[in-house]
């Protein structure tokens, strides 16, 4: 089992928050816009996040393989219990493009299959979300201040349901699951932060019947653990990352339950 504290979280949160630097660095001027292979969008400040969290991590006294999405090629596989460093450099590519803010850089902690710690930073709206195995999740502010934060507990029988969405990604599927569920009101949010927004009880469930990464969900996956949420496939069972080599997660809800 690898050793979590409360000293490996926190260098954790302070690459993000050099990461968060290289991002803004980027946002603040123009830039250009790449396409890569699956015709998703890549911005210098993508790498810029990339080059900075490899650092980082790599100069960490706890050493444990590197799976980013900006180097897929360069993973090898996870190492002794399962272990391995997820990232998103910068998740939320087409929000950065828009510059609405709701991009997040994401580094999460993977051990046999499971998120047991996360770091999620949203630089331009500065906040973040950090979680670690027994030590509970916490939404930092901007001056630094951190508080606990938990799931707001199923709704009560005739009390409308809060969902998030993707604000990019609309899922044709979506209706049907949404008609089902009941009585809801709809909160459109882009990035990983649609899982943080679970985790501090700001709403009750996120669907995503569409493609996401291992990447994409890793680290405020593990927020939403410590907060005391679930994130589960439609099948019921908990959405694990123990074959990285399948990049592409199942559909899942976030509950706040």
């Amino acid at each position: 089992m690898a050793l979590i504290d409360q000293a490996l979280l926190d260098a954790v949160e302070r690459i993000a928050r050099e990461a968060d630097v290289a991002i803004m660095s980027v946002y603040a001027r123009e830039f250009s816009v790449e396409e890569k292979e699956d015709k998703s969008p890549l911005t210098e400040a993508d790498m810029a996040a990339h080059n900075v969290i490899v650092r980082g991590l790599q100069a960490l006294p706890v050493q444990f393989p590197i799976l980013s999405e900006e180097d897929i090629e360069g993973f090898s596989g996870a190492g002794a219990e399962g272990c391995y460093w997820l990232v998103d450099p910068l998740d939320g590519t087409k929000e950065f493009i828009k510059r609405n803010g709701e991009f997040t850089v994401n580094i999460a902690l993977i051990e046999n299959g499971k998120p047991v710690l996360g770091v999620v930073t949203a630089p331009a709206l500065e906040v973040g979300y950090v979680a670690a195995r027994g030590l509970g999740a916490f939404k930092v502010e901007a001056d630094g201040s951190r508080k606990a934060i938990s799931v707001a507990g199923k709704p009560k029988e005739g009390v409308t349901w809060r969902v998030v969405g993707s604000r990019s990604h609309p899922s044709p599927d979506l209706a049907a699951w949404l008609e089902q569920l009941g009585e809801h009101t709809m909160l459109p949010m882009g990035s990983s932060l649609k899982l943080c927004i679970i985790a501090e009880g700001f709403a009750d469930a996120y669907p995503r019947l569409g493609p996401t990464c291992l990447w994409d969900t890793g680290a405020a996956h593990a927020v939403v653990l410590e907060a005391g949420g679930r994130v589960e496939t439609l099948e019921g069972t908990a959405l694990s990352y123990a074959n990285p080599s399948e990049k592409l997660n199942p559909y899942f809800v976030v509950w706040g339950h």
